[in-house]
């Protein structure tokens, strides 16, 4: 063991070996855009370190260290395709939900323009047991690109900031989290950030489910919900994981009572009054596909738009190149069409 880290508003590392702490100053310092600095590995004498350097800006760089001639080599780039775009800086925010409680989050901002009256889309992340870090993010970055302000909340139910603010989790203690995402939205509005008419909500599992909760909850906030990989009925989760291994803790993390119904956004398609694009792998073993389709259906059947994309042969995180690219474009398209966008 080097030291541990740790994130507030950016990750932290404390090293117990200071040699390795006065390098990673020296490097941070010294590389442009004063990147976080990252140990992955070293030869077997610890002579050469390999390192990752990257911020918000910069999608990461590696590089060997020779520590005997302290010479740095450039390995390679994360993504070489952006090595000529000016990225978005992301920044740390708070806001205020409606009981008073300071939410943090990041706010992602086009690059140029006065960052007032913009398409805005709130981002809730996956998990629920995980939170949003300061650094680079491909669907931020992205949709910055293309004019959207982008919100990603570290609302109630995140990992990483104690058990109270983890409450029992983002299903039980839904209403709190989805809660949360939604004041996102009022404070990009209430910041003259976001236009209240160009407003949106795009998540990725946990974060999909919120999105699709968060237009039951208030219909009039979001106008356009995307939703990748989601959970969208709790009892049908509990019931796939009925003969697994891990049933008692699927069980046990969902648990029972008036939450189930009140929480699954399949149960009541009717509230939803936005428009609905959603994404999902066929081969998904995180989310079974079922979850989406049992959403487009009741959605149908409820005379509310709603549009499922299935990607055959892929699993929830969509690890497949042109299989983003498409969610991005489509995301993009879909926002534009129902927002109004030109």
């Amino acid at each position: 063991m080097i030291g541990v880290s740790y994130a507030t508003e950016r990750r932290q590392a404390n090293y117990f070996d200071e040699n390795l702490a006065r390098i990673a100053r020296q490097l941070s310092l010294a590389l442009p855009g004063s990147p976080l600095i990252d140990f992955i590995g070293a030869s077997d004498d610890e002579s050469r370190l390999l390192i990752r350097a990257g911020s918000d800006t910069d999608a990461g760089t590696y590089y060997v260290l020779d520590r005997a001639t302290r010479n740095l080599t450039r390995l390679m780039r994360s993504r070489p395709e952006l090595d000529d775009v000016r990225l978005a800086d992301m920044r740390a925010i708070t806001y205020r939900a409606a009981d008073g409680t300071e939410v943090p989050g990041y706010l992602t901002l086009p690059r140029g323009g006065t960052g007032r009256g913009l398409p805005a889309i709130v981002m809730p992340h996956g998990g629920p047991s995980a939170r949003d870090e300061w650094g680079f993010d491909w669907m931020a970055q992205y949709f910055a690109s293309r004019g959207y302000a982008v919100l990603q909340p570290n609302f109630r139910g995140s990992s990483g900031y104690g058990s109270q603010w983890f409450q029992t989790n983002g299903f039980q203690s839904w209403r709190i989290a989805v809660g949360d995402i939604n004041d996102a939205g009022r404070w990009l509005v209430r910041e003259g950030i976001g236009d209240p008419q160009r407003l949106a909500v795009l998540g990725w599992s946990y974060g999909g489910y919120a999105a699709l909760q968060s237009g039951v909850v208030d219909p009039g906030l979001f106008r356009a919900i995307v939703a990748i990989a989601p959970v969208t009925d709790l009892q049908q989760s509990r019931d796939e994981y009925r003969w697994s291994w891990s049933s008692a803790n699927v069980r046990d993390f969902f648990g029972t009572g008036p939450h189930i119904a009140e929480g699954s956004p399949a149960q009541h398609a009717g509230a939803i009054r936005a428009p609905v694009l959603i994404f999902h792998g066929t081969l998904d073993l995180n989310v079974s596909v079922r979850q989406s389709r049992l959403m487009r259906d009741r959605l149908r059947d409820a005379s509310r738009p709603v549009e499922l994309m299935e990607f055959p042969g892929l699993d929830h995180q969509l690890d497949d190149s042109a299989a983003r690219a498409q969610l991005l474009r489509r995301s993009d398209a879909f926002l534009r069409q129902t927002l109004g966008i030109q």
